[in-house]
């Protein structure tokens, strides 16, 4: 039996939940957020909490706390939202906002132009930083992860885009 699933999802003051047969919208300050529910898995609303209520058998056992986990990070999506650092580490790698693309030069004979997805905030605080943020936080990982992959950190010098904080560790070099 899933302990997640049991513990209920507190809505804030300035947050709503629209629960329909097979899904769930949450609103708030930041905006809207949709969860389409899987068959034997249900959300109840009693007072500013919302419960998740399954079926004890099959499939709807292991969704059930899911399902809990993305209305929670929805909750928290439309309240403070998520933001993702990345860092550029090399000589002559930078990055700035044009107009609704990133424009990345990290070393290769040509600029980098990655289209900015509706929903998705990019800034770009000094020309070494980028700052991913957005209300999904799904959609905030991965359009973060698709910019590191165009130029992941190399192990011997470290060179490349990193998340901020993340160790890399390096191998030795080659020896004589």
């Amino acid at each position: 039996m899933s302990r997640i699933a049991k513990a209920p999802v507190e809505l804030p003051a300035g947050v709503t939940a629209t629960i329909a047969a097979d899904a769930v919208t949450i609103k708030g300050a930041k905006g809207s957020l949709s969860f389409p529910l899987t068959a034997g898995v249900s959300v109840v609303q009693t007072d500013k909490k919302l419960q998740i209520r399954f079926d004890a058998e099959g499939l709807a056992r292991t969704r059930a706390g899911a399902t809990r986990a993305h209305l929670a990070n929805m909750v928290r999506g439309v309240t403070r939202g998520y933001e993702k650092k990345l860092e550029l580490v090399g000589v002559g790698f930078r990055a700035q906002v044009q107009g609704k693309s990133l424009n990345l030069t990290l070393g290769f004979s040509h600029p980098v132009n990655v289209p900015i997805p509706e929903g998705i905030n990019i800034e770009t605080p000094s020309q070494t930083e980028i700052v991913v943020k957005g209300i999904d936080r799904q959609k905030v990982g991965q359009v973060a992860a698709e910019i590191r992959d165009i130029r992941p950190p190399e192990p011997y010098k470290g060179k490349g885009v990193r998340y901020a904080g993340e160790q890399i560790t390096l191998k030795e070099g080659k020896k004589k």
